[in-house]
């Protein structure tokens, strides 16, 4: 995804006291999205089962033996749960993280990436609302792993959310599965910024097993893990567009605001230093400016500046080539030199 990971032409480094909010509110607005989108069950059960009849007739159909070695192997099964219930949360910050400390020339269009295909997933959540395989009657031979193994995890039988907390999220919201476009954004990443090859293996890992246990787990269809890479895609097409926008306003902004609040917003403004929290102009020194910490200063005759150096043939209270000799010769030729001078 060249147009996501390329580093931005121009551009201050991120700072975090400006990132983390603002990553903080996008990411409430998703939650909050993702609740108030919920769509009626029945709707949610058709598009359900719309997809696994669509994926049975491209022989697609890889939620059924995954699922059924997944319920019938706890020592598979157990780790997919926590995988599924934790990883989404935990890798997704710490590539971010990663980015902003190690690559901050391509964190913003990382950065920007990934809030675009996540509100892009909303939309999908919202036009349709799609019932995950282990809501489906048990006629449809799936098995719920995380209601399976629940007393092994934090998770309650209601969803990957913890014990208790299940209607405090949408479990309708299938289709696209953001778990498989999350991890195929920190994989793009690893694999396009990491050098050690361990990290570059894990960019490709991590995506290949996400897709494995949200099948495997019945969380989801093969077709929402389609859709989340499509997400993903679009998001990545997008990022440039954004960030064009994002610089105009930007620029309004400048032309709107007080230099100083403008400063406050966006970080600091170019050719300024931060010191004790407030924001220092560069003074430039006027060129007609002596360098010279004596200038403007007479000596006596035979009065030496501290810490200059005269030789053997210079007579006395004269520096070598320094400013002494031209001040003493100045003053010789001075009519308010002493007589014995002239």
């Amino acid at each position: 995804m060249p147009h996501a990971t390329a580093p931005p032409a121009t551009g201050h480094r991120p700072r975090w006291w400006t990132e983390l909010p603002l990553i903080a509110v996008v990411y409430a607005l998703y939650s909050v999205g993702r609740l108030l989108v919920r769509g009626d069950v029945s709707t949610a059960v058709d598009h359900g089962l719309a997809i696994l009849r669509l994926e049975q007739a491209l022989y697609l159909n890889a939620e059924h033996p995954l699922n059924r070695l997944f319920t019938s192997t706890p020592s598979i099964g157990i780790p997919a749960d926590f995988a599924y219930a934790s990883l989404h949360y935990v890798v997704t910050p710490a590539v971010l993280v990663w980015m902003f400390r190690r690559r901050s020339a391509a964190y913003r269009a990382a950065r920007v990436w990934l809030m675009n295909s996540t509100l892009l997933g909303l939309v999908g959540f919202t036009l349709m609302p799609t019932c995950p395989p282990r809501l489906l009657d048990a006629s449809h031979g799936f098995v719920d792993t995380m209601a399976q193994y629940s007393a092994y995890g934090w998770w309650g039988e209601g969803a990957s959310a913890p014990r208790g907390l299940s209607g405090m999220t949408n479990q309708y919201a299938a289709m696209p599965s953001l778990h498989v476009g999350w991890s195929l954004w920190c994989g793009i990443l690893l694999w396009r910024h990491g050098r050690h090859p361990l990290i570059r293996a894990a960019g490709i890992a991590y995506p290949l097993i996400t897709t494995i246990v949200v099948m495997g787990t019945a969380n989801h269809y093969f077709l929402d893990a389609v859709a989340g890479a499509a997400v993903m895609g679009l998001g990545a097409l997008l990022v440039k567009p954004v960030i064009r926008f994002a610089d105009r306003v930007k620029a309004r902004l400048a032309g709107v605001l007080p230099g100083g609040l403008l400063g406050g917003l966006l970080g600091g403004l170019p050719g300024a230093r931060k010191r004790g929290g407030a924001s220092i102009a560069a003074v430039s020194i006027p060129a007609t400016v002596s360098p010279d910490v004596s200038a403007g200063c007479k000596t006596s005759t035979g009065e030496r500046i501290p810490g200059q150096r005269t030789t053997s043939a210079d007579p006395p209270g004269t520096a070598v080539g320094g400013a002494a000799a031209r001040d003493a010769a100045d003053a010789d030729a001075s009519d308010d030199a002493p007589a014995t001078a002239r």
